[in-house]
């Protein structure tokens, strides 16, 4: 897990009178220094959403980008540092309809061509994660446009996951491993078995490949673990994101369906979030248990 940068400085943002009266009512009970660094969020029931009202999916697709610009919007104005939204995923790209996924490709690149204004007026800066060189390279030119002409912001990081998949971004990191593995071995002049030989292979495997240098190639280097992942329309299910980064992220699931979900339910999810106690795999601040009644003695772990 990578540790919150200590240069933050928790105050109130100077934003907040940007917010709507129903959004202000929430931000205002929040604790400024328990606002996550990072939320994540699973975008699900654009399908859903059309299909009740007996539309086109497209247009429920439609929809779900306007929730995009209201909840990225919201995020910057509380000064949330880091927002990462699950676009379009590796298995979206492989197994729906071409025609679907060709639309999803068009209203990315509008979503991106109209926001770019929005996103520097708001200090936002765009980011990408996932195998983005798969996608068509009209769309790929389009996100570097955009990330080049919000570079400079300061504020909320927004980084769109698309064509990404927790499982491939694993397979990718070890993959890199490998190759600088190899590149070490032509760098020396010898093959990788005797460079392995050379120090052992099982130490020199453990000093190569190791949780933290696997973390340090994933997509997501960069950035700080999430500390809430929100998913909509009710599904209890990860759906292949952010699988090694949310190891201790809390998790919050509403019925809501993306297009209906806006920056005041951004808060909600937020608040719910500032309820919890996070223990990372140990007791709680406030656990008082006394066990010294419970555990064995000295003596009594010899006789036994």
């Amino acid at each position: 897990m990578r540790e919150t940068s200590p240069s933050r400085v928790y105050q109130r943002s100077d934003r907040a009178h940007e917010l709507t009266p129903a959004e202000r009512a929430i931000y205002d009970t929040l604790d400024p220094s328990r606002i996550p660094q990072h939320v994540a969020i699973i975008m699900d029931g654009n399908g859903r959403w059309a299909g009740k009202r007996a539309l086109k999916r497209f247009l429920g697709h439609q929809q779900g980008a306007e929730s995009v610009q209201y909840v990225v919007e919201t995020a910057s104005r509380i000064d949330l540092p880091w927002l990462t939204l699950y676009a379009f995923s590796l298995e979206n790209n492989l197994r729906r309809p071409k025609n679907e996924v060709s639309f999803l490709m068009k209203l990315l690149k509008a979503y991106l061509v109209s926001n770019v204004n929005r996103m520097n007026d708001n200090n936002i800066r765009m980011a990408y994660i996932g195998r983005t060189r798969e996608l068509p390279c009209e769309v790929q030119e389009t996100m570097q446009w955009a990330a080049e002409q919000t570079a400079k912001n300061t504020g909320t990081t927004l980084t769109l996951a698309l064509n990404y998949g927790s499982r491939s971004e694993i397979v990718d990191s070890a993959r890199t491993l490998v190759h600088s593995m190899l590149a070490e071995a032509a760098k020396r002049g010898i093959s990788l078995e005797d460079l392995l030989a050379a120090e052992g292979v099982d130490d020199a495997i453990k000093t190569r490949i190791d949780e933290p240098q696997l973390n340090a190639n994933l997509y997501t280097a960069h950035m700080p673990d999430p500390d809430l992942v929100i998913r909509t329309s009710g599904e209890q299910r990860i759906s292949n994101f952010l699988l090694w980064q949310i190891a201790y992220a809390e998790i919050f699931v509403t019925e809501r369906l993306w297009p209906d979900f806006r920056g005041l339910h951004l808060l909600e999810a937020i608040a719910d979030y500032q309820q919890r106690e996070r223990r990372f795999g140990g007791l709680g601040e406030t656990s008082d248990e006394d066990l010294s009644d419970v555990l064995p003695t000295e003596a009594e772990l010899a006789r036994g």
